[in-house]
């Protein structure tokens, strides 16, 4: 979850307000919370935050009329309902009026804080801005000066704008999601929802649920109707990632909503009519996959009006200064230290490598090479060192540990160090907690939990490895 996320809690039970912003503040979210429905507009309107729980029923203004309120000023903040049993059909209603989703009471802990992390995630999709060049404050930015991204921006430039679908093609990492973020922000929709699915990531026989929603007793599970993404994405963008995986049964319903602007609920038989605007991305050859029966041809040529390429970084090697120099401003901010300096030797180093996971796998081995910086300039030696632990990650040989080992077993031999065991467990607790806040995107509490340790503990070893975490961001 990206650190720091702002709720705004609407509850009107005291007891119940108060037991989750306990849970809340310890996933380390920082809440703010209204008793009343009008206090809770009222407070959302002079405050910025990333997602507002509320309760249904409120004083001073109903969840309903809170969550129409809220949608039409501000259409890209994120609502999330708790509800009880008698009220399901109120809360169906708020989805159809712009809530991003519902729980039911009484319900677990673990459900909301996931349901938390999808909608502060779409939220921050909507509003983080996307930056055509790399603009120094971006956090979120198409990166480089070559030729071929050069062509993208243009492409993005004319397509924007135009009511056609768009299909992103490239391999995995390159980007696409920043791309169709980029053509949903200089859009005629950008006041409108962003609702990203990743199709591959979805089980087969769930994913025309979630993308059209169910009726009550549609199959077995469906306890109650759901309002699905393009329902929810009316008006607005739906951004269909790793289109290629979509299973042959949901094609037919996708094709027929993109020729006819309607479809049905799984187990409905009412109609729906929906105004949306489709982004798809695959890595897949989807040509090839047309050959093999895996994917319909009308499909494609109705997501093929306008297609956009995204090169791998191999084939823009020149780009490479510039994304490591953005990823280490992006997150040094993140984990409060200084950029560091990076010598031509590690940078020439980066730039040789043929990065199969492109644009993401640079960026993962950026912040390992900020944390393994300490606040001095990245050398050669770090940039070694972090790739051969990113192809032990990979599935090579995990030997790195043991060639520490031995070398600082060979140089405690010849008198050269007395305290090899000391440097070889202080290295291994470096990497472990460097990875546990990468895991984590910067979050120092579930962090400390995954490593068993205390918040005020985590603080103490990343000020002994060299990281000064903003104070902000220790919850």
């Amino acid at each position: 979850m990206a650190a720091d996320p702002k709720i705004l809690l609407i509850e009107d039970d005291v007891r119940l307000a108060a037991n989750l912003r306990q849970v809340l503040e310890d996933e380390g979210f920082t809440v703010a919370h209204a008793a009343r429905g009008d206090d809770g507009l009222q407070r959302a309107g002079q405050a910025a935050f990333d997602v507002v729980l509320t309760d249904l029923r409120l004083p001073g203004l109903g969840g309903l009329e809170l969550v129409r309120q809220l949608h039409a000023t501000q259409p890209r903040l994120p609502v999330l309902l708790m509800t009880a049993h008698g009220t399901i059909e109120t809360a169906i209603e708020a989805t159809k009026l712009g809530a991003y989703d519902y729980l039911q009471k009484p319900f677990e802990i673990a459900d909301l804080l996931g349901l938390l992390q999808k909608a502060v995630t779409a939220g921050r999709l909507m509003r983080e801005p996307v930056e055509l060049n790399a603009a120094p404050s971006a956090r979120a930015a198409l990166v480089g000066t070559s030729r071929a991204m050069q062509h993208v921006c243009m492409a993005i430039g004319r397509v924007a704008a135009k009511p056609v679908s768009v299909l992103i093609r490239g391999e995995t990492g390159t980007g696409k999601e920043l791309i169709a973020r980029a053509i949903y922000q200089h859009s005629h929709r950008a006041h409108e929802r962003f609702i990203a699915i990743n199709c591959g990531a979805i089980p087969g026989n769930l994913i025309e649920s979630e993308l059209f929603g169910h009726e009550r007793g549609a199959f077995t599970g469906a306890e109650q109707r759901r309002i699905g993404r393009f329902e929810q994405a009316n008006q607005g963008t739906l951004f269909l990632d790793e289109i290629g995986d979509l299973p042959p049964s949901t094609q037919v319903k996708l094709l027929r909503v993109l020729q006819q602007q309607s479809f049905q609920r799984v187990g409905g038989s009412e109609t729906l009519s929906v105004d949306v605007r489709i982004i798809a991305a695959t890595h897949r050859d989807l040509e090839a996959a047309i050959r093999e029966g895996e994917f319909r041809q009308d499909l494609f040529h109705r997501l093929n009006v306008v297609t956009i390429l995204l090169p791998p970084l191999r084939e823009r090697r020149e780009d490479v200064p510039p994304l490591v120099h953005h990823f280490l401003r992006k997150y040094a901010g993140d984990f409060g230290v200084e950029s560091p300096a990076i010598t031509s030797e590690a940078m020439a180093l980066l730039q040789a490598q043929t990065w199969p996971g492109n644009i993401r796998e640079l960026e993962n081995v950026t912040r390992r090479l900020l944390l393994q910086a300490c606040g001095l300039a990245i050398q050669g030696e770090t940039v070694h060192r972090v790739l051969a632990a990113q192809l032990s990650d990979a599935g090579a040989p995990p030997s790195s540990l043991a060639a520490l080992a031995a070398a600082l077993l060979a140089r405690a031999q010849r008198g050269e160090l007395a305290d090899a065991r000391d440097q070889l467990l202080s290295e291994a607790e470096r990497e472990i907690i460097t990875q546990a806040i990468l895991l984590a995107e910067g979050n120092q509490a579930q962090a400390a939990r995954w490593l068993g340790l205390a918040r005020l503990t985590l603080r103490e070893k990343l000020t002994q490895f060299g990281l000064r975490p903003d104070k902000q961001r220790e919850t």
